[in-house]
C-alpha cells in the first residue's frame, strides 16, 4: 500500500511538472520562439499555449514594443578635420521575432554599432559649423542606412536623434570668442544704425523747423506788406477825401478869405519856429509885404483847384 502511494505521487509530480512546463501564458506585445528538438517550430503570440513536453522549449522572447536604444558617445571626424563626440537614441521595433532570433546573434549590439559607424561616416561629410545645423538630415541618413541593414533582421528603425555634439575645449574657447565677436558687431551695427537713424530724424525735424519758419516770416511778411498797403491806401484815400473838401470850401462864399486866413496863420508859426531854433536867420527884404504871399498861395490854391 505504501509503495502505491510513493509510485502516485512520483506520477502526480511528474505530470505537475509536465503542466508547468507546457502551459505558456504570453503577454500582451510579446512574441515567444518555440523550437522542437532543437529546430524553430513557431511563434507564440499573446494568450495561453500548451506545448509537448520533453519536444518543444521555448528559446527566445521578444517584445514587440517599441525600444529606446542608448547609443554610446564616440568620436567623429568632420570634414574640416575637427574630433567631436556624438552621441544618440535609436528606436527600433521587432517586427519578425524569427528574424530577430536567427538572423542574427544580438540585434540590439549589432543596430547601435551601425548606427555609430553611420554617423561616423554621415559626420565626415560635413563642417563643424554645419553639421550643428544638419541634425535634422544626419538623422534621416542615419535611419535610412540601419533600417535597411536590420531589414533581415526583423528590425524596424523608426527614428533616430542626436542627443548631443561635443568638440573639444579648445574648439569650443573659439567659438565662444567667435559668438562674442559676432554679438559685439552686432551691437555695434545696431548702435551704428540708431545713431544714423538718429541724426536723419534730428536733420528732418531741423529740415521741417526751417520751412516751417521760413513759411511764417513768409506770411508775416505778406501780412505787413498787406497792411502797408492797406495803410497807404487808406492814407492817400483820406489826403484825397480831405482835398475835395478843401476844394468844395474853396468855391463856398467866403471859403477863399479862410484859406487865406490859415496860410497867413502857418506862415507867420513856421517863421516864429525859426526864429526859435536857429541863432541866426534870414529874414526877407519884404518883411511886412505878408499879403503878397498870401496872394500868391491863393493864386496857387486857385489853380489846382
Amino acid at each position: 500500500m505504501s509503495g502505491g502511494l510513493i509510485l502516485f505521487a512520483i506520477i502526480a509530480f511528474i505530470v505537475l511538472v509536465a503542466i508547468v512546463k507546457t502551459a505558456v501564458i504570453v503577454p500582451q506585445n510579446t512574441a515567444y520562439i518555440v523550437e522542437r528538438l532543437g529546430r524553430y517550430h513557431c511563434t507564440l503570440e499573446a494568450g495561453f499555449h500548451i506545448l509537448i513536453p520533453f519536444f518543444d522549449r521555448i528559446a527566445y522572447r521578444h517584445t514587440l514594443k517599441e525600444q529606446a536604444i542608448d547609443v554610446p558617445p564616440q568620436q567623429c571626424i568632420t570634414k574640416d578635420n575637427i574630433a567631436v563626440d556624438v552621441d544618440g537614441i535609436l528606436y527600433m521595433q521587432v517586427m519578425d521575432p524569427a528574424k530577430a532570433s536567427y538572423g542574427i546573434g544580438n540585434y540590439l549590439f549589432a543596430t547601435t554599432q551601425l548606427a555609430q559607424t553611420t554617423m561616423r561616416s554621415e559626420m565626415g561629410k560635413l563642417d563643424l559649423d554645419r553639421s550643428f545645423e544638419e541634425r535634422t538630415s544626419i538623422n534621416a541618413a542615419i535611419v535610412a542606412a540601419v533600417d535597411k541593414a536590420s531589414d533581415p533582421w526583423g528590425i524596424k528603425v523608426t527614428r533616430y536623434e542626436i542627443k548631443n555634439i561635443t568638440p573639444p575645449q579648445t574648439i569650443r574657447d573659439a567659438m565662444e570668442k567667435q559668438m562674442r565677436a559676432e554679438r559685439e558687431k552686432r551691437a555695434m551695427i545696431a548702435e551704428s544704425e540708431g545713431e544714423r537713424q538718429s541724426k536723419i530724424n534730428r536733420a528732418e525735424g531741423e529740415r521741417q523747423q526751417a520751412i516751417a519758419l521760413s513759411e511764417g516770416e513768409r506770411a508775416r511778411r505778406i501780412n505787413e506788406a498787406e497792411g502797408r498797403a492797406k495803410e497807404i491806401t487808406l492814407v492817400a484815400e483820406a489826403q484825397a477825401e480831405g482835398i475835395r473838401k478843401v476844394a468844395e470850401a474853396l468855391n463856398e462864399p467866403g471859403g477863399l478869405n479862410s484859406v487865406n486866413m490859415q496860410l497867413a496863420q502857418q506862415y507867420l508859426a513856421q517863421f516864429g519856429n525859426l526864429a526859435k531854433q536857429n541863432n541866426t536867420m534870414i529874414i526877407p527884404a519884404d518883411l511886412a509885404n505878408v499879403a503878397g504871399v498870401l496872394k500868391a498861395c491863393s493864386t496857387i490854391v486857385k489853380g489846382t483847384t
